[in-house]
């Protein structure tokens, strides 16, 4: 791997990833810096909302899988993920990179990554994501009941570089990732 970073954000549905994303590439847009904000592959419609991603459908993530076109791929919550194997290239020449990844395909991000690899935890206690779930409109309650018991903290053998507690303020979330991107590059 050469000298770039990935860095992995991951954390509980409604914890608010996408957004906190969202506020770092509005404020590193102007940066000189080569920050790549990388769009996954989901076999979701582009139109079902949340992140900007590449839609595809289940047979055309099934070529991508097949002919190498992806660095990494995984399952959840009845959709299938992809990160684009240009990741690779990227890392190689000293790029930065952020990604909305799973904590789930964590094991295989550190596989295929290594060393390269920052993971940013974003979270917010269960009532707050209840409610940023249930205001959403796509999720039964007996759904969100669900994704709420899986959204402890990671697991005992993974740690993340950055937490953030995404609560109260979105800017004041949105600022310490952004520093700690700037920072991360100057050391």
């Amino acid at each position: 791997m050469g000298a770039g970073t990935i860095f992995v954000v991951v954390g509980p549905s409604g914890a608010g990833k996408d957004s906190v994303m969202d506020l770092a590439r509005r404020q590193l847009a102007g940066d000189k810096t080569m920050y790549r904000f990388v769009k996954r592959y989901i076999t979701r419609p582009k139109e079902a909302g949340g992140e900007d991603h590449q839609p595809v459908d289940h047979a055309g993530f099934s070529e991508l899988a097949a002919t190498g076109k992806l660095a990494l791929h995984w399952q959840a919550h009845g959709l299938f993920y992809g990160i684009p194997v240009e990741t690779l290239d990227d890392l190689d020449a000293g790029r930065i990179l952020i990604v909305n990844g799973s904590r789930a395909a964590l094991p295989t991000f550190r596989e295929v990554y290594g060393d390269a690899l920052k993971v940013v935890l974003v979270t917010a206690p269960k009532d707050v994501l209840a409610e940023r779930l249930a205001a959403r409109g796509r999720e039964s309650a007996e759904s969100i009941l669900q994704r709420l018991e899986r959204s402890g903290e990671l697991g005992d053998d993974t740690t993340a570089d950055l937490v953030i507690v995404n609560d109260k303020d979105l800017a004041k979330a949105g600022d310490l990732f952004t520093n700690y991107l700037r920072l991360s590059l100057a050391a």
